[in-house]
């Protein structure tokens, strides 16, 4: 398994970066190789000032980066020699197994769309984000914000996605699937809401549980995926990014409310396109980036894409 890393993404890399890389490889057994891609000049000055030994790691040189506040798709044309655009060139031609970054978020997505492009089947893919439940476990809610506007089949795809992804990566069995709405019987929401309820209340691809409401997000017992539209989801997914930091900044040390720290996940998968890519937030420091590789190393091996090009081969 070869893992590519975009060594120069995020307001800490490299850095941070690198030291969250060596922390993943203490982590990961031999049989997985670790690829950075980046300034060599730039590395080779951070390893040196901070005694780092990266001489197990392949580093693939370039010449340029796509900066944070550049425009995605006219950067990812114009900076061919990119870490983000080479690392997309290797993933799609095969050499290495998946790709993940900390850098330009929409950047990542061009190439998700554009290189890697989606599944067969599927009409949008969608990302993801955690869902910390007070026993311990995690839930999962999709979509967190590749796109606001969404349709109805849209939504429904979104619960294969999930469902895949939960059983393949969080290993749950026969996860169930819920609809995020304003109340939980089957006529309540929006025109969008009640169409897509529609749809999955006839799932037999997966298990489907019916509508849930936001104060059921982090409750024990609800659905294991959570479908909504990525402008709700992103809503979702800051608020609780907000509540841990208010936690810290009143001094708060609570084992829940750590848990929406995003240093704990590291990164979310690109689903449904053909091949495992991993975005990670922009102030990443080592912990997250360490988590990023070592979600990326379990996206890989549960071979997501795969089980999803199959699942929807027999329809």
């Amino acid at each position: 398994m070869i893992i590519g890393i975009d060594i120069m993404g995020g307001d800490y890399a490299p850095d941070r970066a690198i030291k969250g890389v060596i922390e993943a490889s203490e982590l990961l057994d031999d049989s997985v190789e670790i690829m950075l891609f980046g300034n060599k000049e730039r590395i080779d000055q951070v390893c040196e000032a901070n005694g780092f030994d990266i001489s197990k790691f392949t580093v693939v040189a370039t010449t340029s980066v796509i900066e944070m506040n550049d425009h995605p798709s006219k950067s990812f044309q114009e900076k061919q020699d990119s870490n983000i655009v080479r690392g997309f060139k290797m993933l799609a031609a095969g050499e290495i197994d998946g790709f993940a970054s900390a850098g330009n978020t929409g950047a990542m997505l061009v190439g998700s769309m554009t290189m890697i492009k989606t599944v067969p089947g599927i009409e949008r893919p969608a990302i993801s984000s955690p869902l910390p439940r007070i026993d311990g476990n995690d839930g999962l809610l999709l979509d967190v914000g590749i796109y606001p506007d969404t349709k109805p089949e849209n939504l429904y795809q979104f619960g294969i996605l999930g469902s895949i992804y939960a059983s393949g990566v969080s290993h749950k069995v026969d996860p169930s699937v819920g609809l995020l709405n304003l109340g939980s019987e089957p006529g309540k929401g929006s025109l969008l809401a009640k169409s897509a309820y529609g749809l999955m209340s006839k799932a037999t691809q997966y298990n489907f549980t019916g509508n849930m409401e936001g104060s059921d997000l982090f409750r024990n017992g609800t659905a294991d995926v959570v479908v909504t539209d990525g402008f709700t989801g992103n809503v979702v997914l800051k608020q609780a990014e907000s509540v841990y930091r208010l936690m810290k900044k009143r001094d708060i040390d609570d084992a829940f409310f750590n848990r929406f720290n995003f240093d704990q996940y590291g990164g979310t998968p690109v689903l449904g396109i053909n091949k495992p890519v991993i975005i990670g937030h922009g102030v990443s420091k080592e912990t997250a980036f360490k988590n990023m590789i070592i979600h990326t190393h379990d996206v890989i091996k549960a071979n997501i894409s795969q089980q999803i090009k199959e699942f929807l081969s027999h329809e």
